[in-house]
């Protein structure tokens, strides 16, 4: 078994959501560590408390690092994947509201709009950017002012389930295979191309491209899917750089899990600039996702 523990001063409660997400997960065919037994009542200890089955396999990234990992091979089946857990219903949007799901079973979402969710925190966070010098100030209101110019991409009638970590360190298996999807206290009722876009803050255009054929072999894709997909993964890049500059992540070595063997700190600090980049330029174009 695997043992999780949260003893923070704030109480978090959500890891009684994360156990829901993950039994209606697996319901619907994802592969995962399930749980055998969770508590955040803090009613009999002080914390919150969670026991996992133990995947004895190691999470991909390990692979990636060591050279033995074929993305390409295994995209199409994490698409599948998030195919899978979004049939699954939520209302409202961003985080989960452990109130509503325990009265009455529901995942609900905090906010009654997406573009509320979307824009939580935006100013604040190109202003911290701003501040730490990582962006110029013309930089930091380009980017707000391309997020803000298409509205209408952000209309979403129902939200989805979005795991909201989608990254190489959270699927768990062997070089050919994936074991489990681990690590949902992130999720959320958001957006459909959020996941995708989150794995497109680490992968090319070809890994992309192949996720996106997994998806569709489950899913339709949206008819204006491309300006959604820049959009999130702008998005996503500006939180990323935020949780970046302030954990001191640019002053690392590669036996840090985000930067690849041979790499550094500047290396990561360049490819986050990089990647901001590219998505602005793939949303003004409303690009072909297998272009990046």
């Amino acid at each position: 078994m695997f043992v999780r523990i949260e003893d923070g001063p704030e109480h978090d409660d959500y890891m009684e959501v994360e156990s829901h997400v993950i039994g209606r997960v697996a319901a619907a065919g994802v592969p995962i560590a399930s749980v055998i037994a969770a508590d955040a009542s803090r009613s009999e200890v002080p914390f919150a408390w969670q026991v996992l089955e133990r995947v004895l396999e190691p999470d991909l990234n390990r692979h990636a690092k060591a050279g033995t990992l074929n993305l390409v091979e295994l995209a199409e089946e994490i698409g599948r994947n998030i195919a899978r857990w979004q049939s699954i219903a939520t209302a409202g949007f961003g985080p989960f509201d452990p109130a509503e799901l325990r009265n009455g079973g529901r995942l609900r979402g905090f906010h009654a709009s997406y573009a509320d969710y979307f824009f939580a925190r935006l100013d604040q966070q190109l202003a911290f950017l701003t501040e730490k010098g990582f962006l110029r100030p013309e930089q930091a209101a380009e980017f707000g002012h391309a997020l803000r110019a298409y509205p209408q991409s952000l209309e979403c009638a129902a939200g989805v389930l979005v795991h909201k970590d989608v990254a190489l360190w959270n699927i768990l298996g062997t070089p050919q295979q994936i074991t489990a999807f681990v690590d949902w206290d992130d999720a959320i009722s958001g957006d459909a191309l959020d996941d995708v876009a989150l794995l497109a803050c680490f992968h090319d255009g070809p890994v992309i491209e192949r996720v996106f054929a997994g998806y569709a072999e489950l899913r339709p894709l949206p008819a204006d899917y491309r300006r959604r997909f820049w959009l999130h993964l702008l998005r996503n890049m500006i939180m990323k750089a935020v949780s970046r500059v302030g954990a001191g992540y640019f002053d690392r070595t590669d036996h840090f899990f985000l930067i690849g063997t041979g790499g550094s700190g500047l290396s990561l600090k360049e490819t986050t600039m990089r990647r901001l980049d590219l998505a602005l330029r793939g949303l003004r174009a409303n690009a072909a996702p297998s272009s990046l």
